[in-house]
């Protein structure tokens, strides 16, 4: 999708807070992936909880894949650059995530399910948000949407390509609209030297993770597999492309500021959900 829509130029620009290197790890039944938003950032970049970054050629760092878990109280967006991942879940959804397509479930008041690769070789690449739900709907009915890659809408500028998953980008609509946490996923393509400008909301939360090249955001370079959070000054982000160009998600959302309660794959606000999370399951009363 293109548009002609040109944003007001940036009064103050956000500037870069710290780089973040992500924290090998693995998880489901044993993938490999690169941890970029860990547990201690969660307050600082509220509404987000977790960003994992996973991408590997070898078949044995994905196969096993992720076998049959719970969740309740937040959303999860996969986001697949390369490979196949199937989809199934307690509540009767199920679908394919394939290249350049997203799986969006809101876990709400509790969900099981599996992800699983439908590929024996050949590269998976993509990655995983946690995004917090408002305590109003921590326990709404679960929702899934798998987007396949043509339904992302695109803008399309000046050697840049802009992927709108979420929120809106000059003047065109994400894939999904989220009023509590007003969310902005964004996948970026610029070539060498290009320039990129998004307006952001003053007291958004916001973060961009470089997976290809290097992009420069005001005085900081931000090279390939770092994170920039970005500081909470300023009406907007500019992104310089480098000499070999970049690709990056840029993610921002209005944090909730409200309790943090997490115990593995439930995310709710006391202690006391927490434990009713947990009994629900081992009682089998998840959806």
């Amino acid at each position: 999708m293109d548009t002609t829509t040109t944003p007001a130029a940036l009064t103050q620009a956000r500037t870069v807070e710290r780089l973040i290197t992500g924290r090998p790890t693995s998880d489901g039944a044993g993938v490999k992936l690169t941890r970029v938003l860990t547990n201690d950032l969660q307050r600082r970049l509220d509404p987000f909880l977790m960003l994992d970054a996973f991408g590997s050629d070898a078949a044995d760092d994905y196969i096993a894949g992720f076998p049959d878990h719970p969740h309740r109280g937040f959303e999860t967006v996969t986001y697949m650059l390369a490979g196949k991942m199937r989809h199934r879940d307690s509540a009767g959804h199920e679908g394919l995530l394939a290249d350049g397509g997203v799986q969006w479930m809101t876990a709400g008041r509790g969900v099981i399910h599996s992800e699983l690769p439908e590929q024996s070789e050949g590269r998976m690449e993509g990655f995983q948000l946690w995004l917090n739900l408002p305590a109003k709907d921590k326990l709404r009915d679960p929702w899934y949407r798998d987007i396949q890659s043509a339904e992302v809408p695109e803008w399309h500028g000046d050697g840049v390509t802009a992927r709108v998953i979420a929120g809106a980008s000059h003047g065109v609509a994400g894939a999904v609209q989220r009023e509590g946490t007003e969310p902005l996923y964004l996948d970026l393509h610029l070539a060498p030297g290009a320039r990129f400008e998004q307006a952001l909301p003053e007291g958004h939360n916001a973060f961009v993770y470089v997976y290809r090249g290097a992009l420069q955001i005001g005085e900081t370079v931000v090279p390939v597999q770092r994170m920039a959070i970005l500081a909470n000054r300023g009406d907007g982000v500019r992104l310089d492309g480098g000499a070999d160009g970049a690709r990056a998600i840029l993610v921002a959302g209005k944090p909730l500021k409200e309790p943090i309660v997490q115990h593995g794959p439930f995310v709710m606000n006391s202690p006391q959900e927490i434990f009713q999370a947990v009994e629900d399951f081992r009682a089998g009363r998840l959806a």
